[in-house]
C-alpha cells in the first residue's frame, strides 16, 4: 500500500500518520513491505515512508524494475541508504552498489543501515561527486537531504572531497555502471558531465533527479547529445517534472 500517497490535508492522513510521531528516532524497526520486506531501518533517519516501503513509491517501483542481478550501481546522494538497501538486494552477491554521499549526519546513519542489515556488497564513497577531483564548499542545508555544492563558504557549509566518476573508472578503482542514481541537489549536470566518458562508453540507465529549470535544461541537452531517451517519472511533462529515468538508445 502507498502510505505516503495518502494527503495529510485530509483527516485519514492526519489520523494516519500521528501514531509516527510517538515512536522513538532511534526506534530499529523492520520494513513493512515491498523488497525491502524485513530489512531494518532507523525510524528517524529520514522519511517515515522508507520503513513503511511507500518512500517514493512509483520512482522506487521503476527504480527496482531497471535493475538486475550483477549490476554494479551507483548512488549519487545516496543519503541515509534507502535506495543504496534497495539496489544492494536487487543486484545479489554477484552485484556492487558505491554509494556516495559527504554529509556526516547521513553518513552516520548510511553506514549503520549497511550493518544492521549485513550487507557485504555496498560500499561508502565518503566524497561529493562532481566534475573533477579536488575539494569544494558543501552546505549541509536546512535539512539532511538538501546539502549541496557551494561556490562560497557558508555558515552552514564543511569541506568535502569531490571525484568525478570518469577518472575513478580510468583508474580501475570503480567498475562501469550499469544504473546510477543521481539525486544530489543542484550538482546534477557537474556530476555528468564528469561523468562523460563512462556514459559514452558504457551507457548506464540514470535515474535523474534535477533541482532548477536551469540545470535541468543543461542536463537534458546533455543527455540526448549522448542518445538517452528521457522519460517523466511522474506524469508531468519532459520540460516540467524533475524526475527523469534516461536510457541510452542504439545508434
Amino acid at each position: 500500500m502507498n502510505f505516503s500517497g495518502v494527503s495529510d490535508k485530509t483527516i485519514f492522513g492526519r489520523a494516519l500518520r500521528f501514531p509516527l510521531r510517538l515512536i522513538p528516532s532511534n526506534t530499529q524497526i523492520p520494513i513493512l513491505q515491498g523488497p525491502l520486506r524485513g530489512k531494518r531501518w532507523i525510524a528517524g533517519s529520514s522519511n517515515h515512508g522508507c520503513w513503511l516501503g511507500s518512500y517514493e513509491y512509483a520512482k522506487k517501483k521503476a527504480f527496482a524494475a531497471a535493475i538486475k542481478r550483477g549490476y554494479s550501481v551507483y548512488d549519487l546522494g545516496a543519503n541515509v541508504g534507502f535506495y543504496s538497501l534497495l539496489a544492494s538486494v536487487l543486484v545479489g552477491t554477484e552485484g556492487r552498489v558505491f554509494s556516495f554521499e559527504p554529509v556526516p549526519r547521513n553518513l552516520k546513519f548510511l553506514r549503520r543501515h549497511f550493518e544492521l542489515n549485513g550487507l557485504t556488497n555496498c560500499s561508502v564513497w565518503e566524497v561529493a561527486v562532481g566534475r573533477s577531483e579536488g575539494t569544494a564548499h558543501f552546505d549541509v542545508g536546512p535539512n539532511h537531504s538538501m546539502g549541496h555544492l557551494t561556490v562560497e563558504s557558508q555558515g552552514t557549509s564543511i569541506s568535502v572531497r569531490t571525484v568525478a566518476l570518469d577518472s575513478l573508472v580510468a583508474a580501475g578503482k570503480l567498475p562501469p555502471p550499469n544504473l546510477i542514481k543521481c539525486d544530489i541537489e543542484g550538482g546534477e549536470y557537474d556530476a555528468l558531465l564528469g561523468a562523460s566518458d563512462v556514459l559514452s562508453k558504457h551507457g548506464p540507465t540514470i535515474f535523474l533527479a534535477t533541482h532548477g529549470p536551469e540545470v535541468h535544461q543543461r542536463c537534458c541537452r546533455f543527455l540526448a547529445d549522448l542518445h538517452y531517451r528521457l522519460t517523466p517519472l511522474d506524469e508531468l511533462p519532459l520540460d516540467q517534472t524533475s524526475e527523469i529515468l534516461a536510457i541510452r538508445q542504439e545508434v
